[in-house]
């Protein structure tokens, strides 16, 4: 889960409109309503009428060209489950298996799952890049792009996170507010009560079982190291090497550490851009590879990257200075036909480095084979599957 008040703050003049937008918001309003929220989901802060979605037809994905309203869906008595999400964000892929069954199971009863895309990168804006990121996830149901932090500002203020999911009943009352992952069970729960509100005699399945082991009980998880950024946030926070100011387009030309490293600093070795929100490789010199190492102790490491000048290219990757082991391999390592482990970076997006079949602490090394490597982030998850 990931606390994002830095990037409203970067949109102050639009943060600023949507605080009166918020103020001023029409509310969805029921018409013949069914019931009142059952007293389980009463609370200090539920239910509350649900703002308004704010979006042209174009800000709209796999709606078939049109934009949807709170105002019509609750005249339709559809029960709605708001999911505000980011493609690059891991905690928000790994819902994505309960929102799929889900729209599967509740879709024909009256359930509208909104996924609200705000972006947390700059490129993540673009809605290119959102329209290419559903297919490959497997998103079917309306998706709203936010790029303008509107609906973040309407929904959740300035000190949202990714992922949020609010569901919305058949009067266009929020009743119930889920950050993060986890709490599926109750989720689906509520979702089955709030349609039944609307259709008493529907008959529905068992609440799903976990996807992941980590979403069991007595699930084990392990201490992780901290989600990484590699831009002007990371060196504010103190976790790149090497760097004594920052300055975007500063080109950097830094020696490879002459001491062992520190789990979660990120290391540029060779010659690097220093970016608002990434680091750049710089020129390549034969002979002299640039790289970037980092120390980490988890389960999964993954990394967002980009490829800046929009073409694909390899980073070989290493573990502890040596080829991924298979066992050890993320979702997106190939090898090459002498064994070498690498990523094709062909999207900005995600990429899931290493899976270890064993917990541990590992010092990965990327090494950028082709111009055009932007490296944004690195995040961890370290319960065990």
């Amino acid at each position: 889960m990931r606390s994002r008040l830095l990037i409203i703050i970067a949109f102050v003049a639009a943060a600023a409109f949507a605080v009166l937008a918020i103020t001023n918001a029409p509310r969805a309003s029921a018409t013949a309503p069914i019931d009142s929220a059952p007293a389980a989901l009463a609370s200090n802060n539920y239910p509350v009428p649900a703002p308004r979605l704010y979006g042209s037809t174009s800000d709209w994905l796999n709606t078939n060209g049109k934009a949807l309203s709170m105002t019509q869906l609750t005249k339709e008595h559809k029960v709605v489950l708001i999911d505000f999400w980011e493609y690059t964000c891991v905690n928000c892929l790994r819902t994505l298996p309960y929102l799929q069954e889900w729209n599967r199971r509740y879709a024909k009863d009256g359930l509208v799952i909104i996924g609200i895309h705000t972006p947390e990168f700059k490129f993540a804006h673009k809605r290119a890049n959102v329209v290419a990121a559903l297919p490959r996830l497997g998103i079917t149901w309306p998706v709203l792009v936010d790029s303008n932090y509107r609906n973040w500002q309407a929904w959740q203020g300035a000190e949202g996170v990714w992922p949020r999911d609010y569901l919305v009943d058949a009067n266009g009352e929020v009743v119930e507010d889920h950050e993060g992952e986890g709490g599926y069970g109750r989720t689906e729960k509520t979702i089955q009560e709030l349609l039944k509100q609307v259709h008493p005699n529907l008959k529905f399945p068992p609440v799903m079982a976990p996807v992941h082991s980590a979403d069991s009980p007595g699930s084990v998880c392990y201490p992780m190291t901290a989600e990484t950024y590699c831009g002007g946030r990371g060196f504010q926070e103190g976790v790149i090497s090497g760097v004594s100011n920052w300055v975007p387009g500063t080109h950097l030309q830094i020696a490879a550490p002459t001491s062992s490293l520190q789990d979660g600093i990120v290391y540029p070795v060779g010659n690097w851009v220093e970016e608002t929100e990434s680091l750049r490789e710089g020129v390549q010199v034969p002979g002299q590879p640039n790289a970037i190492m980092l120390r980490y102790h988890a389960l999964t490491a993954n990394a967002v990257i980009k490829p800046e000048l929009g073409q694909p290219l390899r980073v070989v990757v290493l573990q502890d200075g040596k080829p991924i082991p298979p066992a050890d391999k993320g979702a997106d390592i190939r090898y090459t036909p002498t064994g070498q482990s690498y990523v094709l970076v062909d999207t900005p997006r995600m990429y899931v480095l290493t899976h270890l079949a064993k917990y541990g602490s590992h010092v990965l090394t990327l090494i950028p084979q082709a111009q055009g490597f932007g490296l944004y982030s690195f995040t961890f998850t370290s319960c065990q599957e």
